[in-house]
């Protein structure tokens, strides 16, 4: 038992003793699920956060939004899976980096949870409104729809544009992990989330479709081409660690892409 170990936990602290074939489509696949969980997700929310007296019975549907809040739960862990899942491969490249990646994932995770606690509140007071007046209820809700959209420009407004643009972009620009080209998306989209968060806040526009809509789409289209160029296509070759795997590992199978 002793002697297996340490060659357990260095499976996962080298990841060039790990098929980078699966270390990449296994990451491409979590970032693709970040689109199929959050998406649908909004969605499923709008007659709770658009309708005002949702919370006293109107508009039904109670089963979408807790189909909502699933999908939401199930974007926390895929959204931690991107950050921790390739962070072994990450930190050779910018230990700092990595971490800075991780950290910014969890907080963007943190709001969410949030996001998704006000929901289930509000679904409370739906359900047993505990003898409480229409106009209180209401009050209550809006409040609570308040706090959702609060966490939703902090987090997807603007932590992701930190986390997913300017921190991974840099570092897959700097590694060639992937096309430097592609992450110049990153390296754009980021600022422009983080502006246009910045800019709802002060009241600028309004969130969602509009200019906040626009600038976030150089972003979409990052975090699009990771979890597809990934799955695909996995790791560059010409990225000097994918490299010295190549030439190491015993696999003749792993993903690396073509320079």
């Amino acid at each position: 038992m002793s002697a297996s170990t340490p060659k357990a936990s260095s499976t996962f602290a080298r990841p060039s003793e790990w098929s980078l074939r699966k270390l990449a489509t296994i990451t491409g696949l979590l970032w693709i699920a970040t689109f199929i969980t959050s998406i649908p997700a909004v969605l499923l929310y709008d007659p709770l956060l658009n309708n005002k007296e949702f919370i006293l019975g109107a508009g039904g549907g109670d089963t979408r939004i807790y189909i909502g809040a699933t999908l939401e739960l199930l974007l926390i862990i895929a959204n931690i899976g991107t950050a921790v899942l390739p962070f072994a491969l990450f930190r050779r490249y910018n230990e700092r980096l990595a971490i800075g990646f991780v950290t910014a994932r969890l907080v963007e995770c943190g709001f969410i949870a949030v996001g998704i606690v006000s929901v289930l509140a509000l679904m409370t007071l739906r359900q047993d409104p505990a003898g409480a007046s229409d106009d209180t209820l209401v009050a209550l809700g809006q409040s609570l729809v308040a706090v959702h959209d609060a966490t939703f420009l902090l987090g997807p407004g603007f932590v992701v544009g930190v986390g997913n643009g300017l921190i991974l972009g840099y570092l897959m620009y700097t590694s060639g992990l992937m096309p430097r080209r592609l992450a110049l998306f990153g390296l754009v989209g980021g600022p422009l989330v983080c502006l246009s968060g910045i800019a709802v806040m002060f009241g600028a526009f309004d969130a969602g479709p509009g200019p906040q809509a626009i600038a976030t789409i150089p972003e979409i289209i990052w975090e699009a081409s990771i979890g597809i160029y990934l799955t695909f296509k996995g790791f560059k070759a010409s990225a000097p660690e994918v490299e010295e795997t190549r030439e190491r590992a015993v696999d003749p199978g792993l993903a690396i892409a073509a320079p």
